[in-house]
Formats: C-alpha cells, sequence, structure tokens
C-alpha cells in the first residue's frame, strides 16, 4: 500500500462533469484525487497562417495553473510578460494529442482551442488535462455536427494520458504530488483507444531506469489509461460522434 492508501496499479478517483461552464461548446471539470482542471473547447473561424488555403482545421491547447491552483500563489504569466517553457511544452503536448484522434480535413478552415485551466494542482496537471480535454472536444465536435458542419466524423479514435514512476523502488500508477518530487522515475503516457502510444514522456530523476522497470511502468500506464477510457464513455455515453 502507498502512503495515500492506493495500491500500485491503482488510480486516484476520478469524476468528471460536463457542461460545467455555459457558453464553450465543449466543457469538463476533471478531478483525479485532490486535482482539478476546467477544459474547455471553443470553435472559430480560421486557421493559422500555415494552413490558409489548405482547406483544413486546426485543434490547439492553452494552458494554465492559476493562482490559487498550488500551496504557494502562482503569478499569472500574463503578468510576467511571457510562457515559461513548461508552460509551453504541455500547451504543445495537449494540442499534438487532440489532433492524433482527429481527421482534420473534416472540420473547414476552422480552429478549436482546447483551453486547460489548472484549479488545483496535486500531480498529474496534463494528464488531467488531456484526458479532461478530449470529452470537452467531444462535445464540441458534437455541437459542430448539430450545425450540419460535417457529415463523416472526424474523430477517428480516444485518447488519454496517465503518470507512471518508480517510489521507493516500486512502480506505481498516478503519482500525486508528495510521491512526484521524490520519484526516482517519472513519466507520462498518452494512448489511444486503439491502444496506440501518442506520447512517452519519461526520465530518471534520482536514478536510472532497467528494461524490465520500463516494461512494468508501460503495463501500469495501459491498464490506467483502459480505466480512463471507461470514465470517458460514462460521461459522454456511446456512440461518441
Amino acid at each position: 500500500m502507498r502512503t495515500n492508501g492506493r495500491r500500485p496499479d491503482e488510480l486516484r478517483p476520478v469524476i468528471m462533469q460536463r457542461g460545467y461552464t455555459k457558453f464553450a461548446a465543449g466543457s469538463v471539470l476533471i478531478q483525479t484525487g485532490d486535482t482539478k482542471v476546467l477544459c474547455t473547447a471553443s470553435v472559430e473561424d480560421g486557421v493559422p497562417r500555415h494552413l490558409l488555403g489548405a482547406g483544413q482545421g486546426w485543434i490547439t491547447a492553452e494552458y494554465s495553473l492559476l493562482p490559487g491552483s498550488t500551496s504557494t500563489r502562482t503569478t499569472r504569466e500574463i503578468s510576467r510578460g511571457k510562457i515559461d517553457g513548461r508552460t509551453q511544452e504541455i500547451q504543445r503536448l495537449i494540442g499534438r494529442c487532440m489532433r492524433a484522434v482527429v481527421d482534420l480535413s473534416q472540420l473547414g478552415e476552422r480552429t478549436i482551442w482546447i483551453d486547460c485551466d489548472v484549479l488545483q494542482a496535486d500531480g498529474g496537471t496534463r494528464t488531467a488535462a488531456i484526458t479532461g480535454g478530449f470529452v470537452a472536444l467531444v462535445d464540441a465536435l458534437r455541437s459542430m455536427k448539430q450545425k450540419g458542419i460535417f457529415t463523416v466524423s472526424p474523430l477517428k479514435d480516444s485518447v488519454a494520458a496517465v503518470s507512471v514512476g518508480i517510489v521507493d523502488g516500486e512502480a506505481v500508477l498516478d503519482l500525486n504530488y508528495s510521491e512526484d518530487v521524490s520519484a526516482e522515475v517519472d513519466m507520462n503516457i498518452v494512448m489511444t483507444g486503439n491502444g496506440h502510444f501518442v506520447e512517452v514522456q519519461g526520465a530518471g530523476e534520482e536514478n536510472t531506469f532497467s528494461e524490465v522497470q520500463l516494461q512494468e511502468m508501460l503495463s501500469l500506464a495501459k491498464k490506467g489509461v483502459v480505466e480512463l477510457f471507461r470514465f470517458q464513455r460514462e460521461a459522454l455515453g456511446e456512440p461518441l460522434l
């Protein structure tokens, strides 16, 4: 048992509240343990300059830690006048993950913004943002379908993400903050519903790790994302689109 009472292969409790805000085409408040992220999806006409005239759409993301989300106040990045490297990395990751499961040619020249605001951070904010961001994305696509923007579903698959790591020499799933800061190895795994990997981010923070440990972590991640896909389906219903 871990210090928080979970088994090594156990996710934190997951709650998804769809329709959390009124005006966005899609919105969900996702809670994984004590981490809470508000994910919204908004649709705008137009695409980035490099896609003008290409007849396809785009999906991009913004991510932010809100001031009261951590134990000490997090300064809004707009107040600092620049976005830090961590935020840029996470924003690009979320965008890549959403684009991996959508046929952009079906969107027309439109951009879907996935905005992920961390209300409370206790580890795994980027993975929660991806998992919740997909739910918000599906609701935005449903809204577009109702408006007749497309007839053929642009959704190719689902996507979810989870963290794994080595803590006190043991492979564990879904690290909270106290585990994350003490982990010898920390990884974030993003997978699609058909079992393909979108991204594997991993590093030995305090130690190296063996191929056997890598396989243990990948197996835990696969188990975790399968459970997250179930939570997504329960929140969205079937079929997804």
